[in-house]
Parts: C-alpha cells; structure tokens; sequence
C-alpha cells in the first residue's frame, strides 16, 4: 500500500461539501433545513442528514443501471465519523423531519435492535425504512456480537439484494430491502462495521469525516422558535411528496443522455486520478459514486416534484456533492488502511491539490484552470491561490500573461 506521508494536508475546507454549492440551486426543503446549521460542519453533517433521510421519503422511483439495466433506488446509506462537540447531534433534526411522514406511515427502525428484530422491523415495512442512530455507544455494544452479519445484511439491501431470514421453525425472504441509514461514530465504531477496505461494504456505505469542533455557542442556548419548527414544516412537504409517490406504480427516472456522457467521463477522469493515488483497493468506491450521484440527484428532483427526468442543475449539485464525498471516502480509506494511531484524532485528507494539478494540461490558460477547478468543486479563489503556490514552488512557469505550463 502507497503511503501518503509525501503528501500535503489541507485544511477541513477542503472536504466541505456545502461551501461549494449554489445554495439558492437546492430545492427549498434543504435550504429551509441548512437555515439551522451555525457552522461549515454542521451544514455538511445536515446536507448528508437531508439526503440520507429523505431517501427513505421516494417510493416507486427507480433508475437503470450498469449493462443490465439493474434498478436501483433512492435509498441512501451513510456514516458520519466526527468527534465530540463537532456539531454531529444536528444530525438528528433530519429525524424530527421524518417523525412527521412515521406518524402515519411507519418508517422509522430503531437503531438499538438485534439483527433479529431489525429484520423483524424491515419486513413489517414491507422491505422499506430508515434507520437512524446518533449514539456511538449503542452501535458499538450491538456491533460487537453482530458485526459481521450486520455487514452482510446492510451490504445486500444497499444493492437491493434480497435477505433471507432461516430458523427452525420458519423461513422468510426481504425480496427487494430499500433501506435508508445514516450512523454518526468514532472511528473504532465504523470500524467494527466495515473492518477493511476490501470488504464489500466500504463502497456501498457514503463516508462524511468531520474533524473540526468549535467553541461553545451561546446562540445555542436560546434557538428561535421559528427554527424549532423547522423540521417539523420541512416533514409536512416530505409527506405530500411521499403520498403523492404512493398514488402511482413503480416508474423510472433517468438521467438525459447527455447527463449520463458527462457522469461516465467524470467518472473515468477521476478513476484514473484516484486510483494512481491510493491504489486498486479504491476502485470500487470510484465506480459506485455513479451510483450514488443518480441516486442523490434522483433525491434532488423528487424534493421539486419531479419524478421523471433529471435538472441540469440537479445533476451539476448531486456531481459536486459526490466529488466530495469521494474525498471524505479516500480519508476513510487511509485511515482504514494506514496506521491507526498516527491517522487519528487529526483525519488526514486527500491532497486536492494534486488531483486538480494532474488534470490540467501541460500548458493551460487561466480559463482551463477554472473550468476544471469548477468541476471539482474548487472555488475561483482557491484555484488561483493553488496556481500561485506551484508556482513559487517551481512547479510551473509563467510563459506568457495568464497561461502556464508545467515544469519537467
């Protein structure tokens, strides 16, 4: 395994997900839900929260996908690994927001349940829910005994893979599992349930690494009444969308054409980075991040009410967020396989300046620069500071004004 000692640690800006988006491109229940975020963090920790759990909220949508044209569904799963006073407990307002839709239409499993009994809940609900569990402690004590056939049951319903149940006394099958989760932990809990970068679940399983913590926040002690209500109106929106979606059969959504050409380019782009990087072991996590991009830009259009074909703007918000979700998965792929003790509390991220450098062509003007710091999520800003430390560095040269070329 390549180590990364060689490389330059950027800041916890660089693995924020919210900063690079448009916000006023969001649809309005997120934007609505990331009003309650006082930090860069917690919006990330939010916008994964949304996701995760409105993913469980899209019934009877479903894309085609890989040369067989498998279905897949909206539903999400995700781990938020993050310290104490990160600001990972307003994960837990995307679960205010889905006691609404419970109330009426049982979704919630708890998270404190035997593999038996989270069986038990999954096929009370017909296949389908959300679960949802913010205390590392109760994930750890469970984890211990079944840690591996939890694995193997949350792999197969990430792939809608049919789970199967055998006693002596009965047998029972979950033909089509559409499971949403979202987990916050330490290391040592996401460990117990994905133990190495090869196992299958890695990839399946989207990754937010947070880092940071602030001060204590005295806006916390007296949070407005209109904000305590938030999640509560975001729920009531999710339950006209979700009943909506009830009233018709299962249908397909797609990507356009021309959607589905730049998903497969971008992906091939950043295949090549990422694995000349971190080795053969990440390529799986590269090749199910088009996966995960459908399936949040197919989130994105059902929260408009659009339930047939993808926006252009839905899809430019899903493909930056999985740009970054893939570097907060390369964090966990080396903490994963690099020396435990030196990785962590400090996460040490991707260099994201070194894949950008590696995309630009010999020589490049400043336009190419920030067209393809744009599709990486990169700001204007940021990519002109980068361009003018390579240069101090002697990485590139100047050879005429507003163009470059590498050195070597």
């Amino acid at each position: 395994m390549e180590k990364f000692s060689s490389f330059v640690c950027e800041e916890q800006a660089n693995l924020r997900i919210v900063e690079h988006l448009n916000l006023h491109n969001l649809p309005t229940p997120i934007q609505q839900m990331l009003s309650l975020a006082s930090t860069p963090e917690e919006q990330d920790i939010l916008i994964m929260a949304m996701l995760t759990a409105s993913s469980a909220c899209v019934p009877n949508l479903y894309f085609r996908y890989g040369p067989t044209g498998k279905q897949y569904y909206a539903n999400l799963q995700c781990f938020i690994l993050a310290a104490s006073a990160s600001g990972k407990g307003i994960a837990n307002q995307a679960l205010e927001m889905l006691r609404v839709i419970d109330e009426q239409y049982p979704l919630l499993i708890p998270g404190d349940s035997t593999l038996a009994a989270w069986y038990k809940s999954l096929a009370e609900r017909n296949g389908c829910g959300y679960m949802h569990e913010s205390e590392g402690s109760v994930i750890t004590d469970i984890w211990r005994t079944a840690a591996a056939n939890y694995n193997t049951a949350l792999r197969k319903a990430a792939e809608h893979e049919p789970i199967s149940r055998n006693r002596c006394k009965s047998s029972s099958e979950i033909q089509s599992p559409r499971l949403s989760m979202l987990l916050t932990g330490t290391f040592n809990q996401y460990r117990a349930l994905v133990p190495s970068v090869e196992n299958g679940y890695f990839s399946r399983l989207l990754t937010l690494c947070i880092r940071e913590t602030h001060p204590f926040n005295k806006l916390y002690v007296s949070a407005k009444p209109t904000q305590s209500t938030i999640p509560q109106q975001v729920g009531r929106q999710l339950l006209s969308i979700y009943e909506l979606l009830l009233q018709h059969d299962e249908h397909e959504w797609t990507l356009t054409e021309k959607q589905k050409e730049r998903l497969g380019l971008h992906l091939e782009t950043t295949y090549t980075t990422l694995i000349g990087l971190l080795g053969d072991n990440f390529h799986s996590a590269v090749v199910r991040m088009a996966i995960h991009i459908e399936r949040i830009a197919m989130i994105l259009s059902a929260l408009r009410g659009n339930f047939s074909t993808c926006a252009d703007v839905d899809y430019e918000t899903a493909e930056r967020i999985g740009n970054k979700l893939l570097l907060h998965m390369a964090t966990a792929y080396r903490m994963i396989e690099g020396d435990k003790q030196d990785l962590i509390p400090e996460i040490k991220p991707l260099d994201q300046r070194q894949i950008l450098f590696k995309q630009l062509p010999t020589e490049y003007p400043h336009r190419v620069l920030v067209e393809e710091a744009r599709s990486q999520g990169i700001s204007q800003r940021t990519a002109f500071r980068w361009n003018e430390k390579w240069l101090n560095d002697g990485l590139i040269t100047k050879t005429q004004y507003g163009v470059y070329k590498k050195v070597g």
